[in-house]
């Protein structure tokens, strides 16, 4: 049962859009989730760190990963070691730090999340199929609109009373 199947007649508009918007979100990524396993035999996790060190390909240090991902660093170091021993990522010291290590995609890794990234990609647009360009284009201003605002800082509305 997805998150929509909670509402009543009495829920206001932007509380069905949020629950519609989260309710998509979550299908894709159960459809993105199963097919990284069923095609790449990997995880959202592992793919998600790959992305990481694929934008920065000099690498990140394991608190930058940790920061970037929004997880422990427990979790990113997990990871990293199944990845390290796949010979998909390596760790190269960080110059001037003996004990900084630098996180990075080896030519290897490089390829496997080159190919994993375009095959994402095509499921996204799979995924979004259902809107014609101009719809993705919409949706995609209209969905700025509300990051812009939620970006600014966070002012108390308060209603009064009579």
């Amino acid at each position: 049962m997805d998150l929509e199947a909670r509402l009543h007649a009495d829920h206001g508009d932007e509380l069905r859009l949020w629950l519609r918007m989260l309710t998509c979100t979550q299908l894709i990524e159960q459809r993105v989730r199963t097919r990284l396993r069923e095609q790449f035999e990997t995880t959202l996790p592992r793919f998600d760190l790959m992305a990481q060190l694929e934008r920065v390909p000099e690498g990140l240090k394991m608190n930058e990963l940790s920061r970037r991902l929004m997880v422990t660093g427990g979790n990113v170091t997990g990871i990293t070691d199944q990845l390290e021993a796949e010979g998909m990522v390596q760790r190269v010291p960080v110059e001037g730090d003996r004990r900084a290590l630098l996180i990075r995609l080896t030519p290897t890794g490089r390829k496997a999340f080159a190919d994993m990234a375009h095959e994402h990609e095509s499921w996204i647009a799979d995924a979004l199929g259902g809107l014609s360009p101009r719809e993705v284009d919409t949706l995609y201003k209209l969905l700025g609109k509300v990051k812009q605002h939620l970006n600014q800082p966070h002012t108390e509305t308060t209603t009064e009373t009579a």
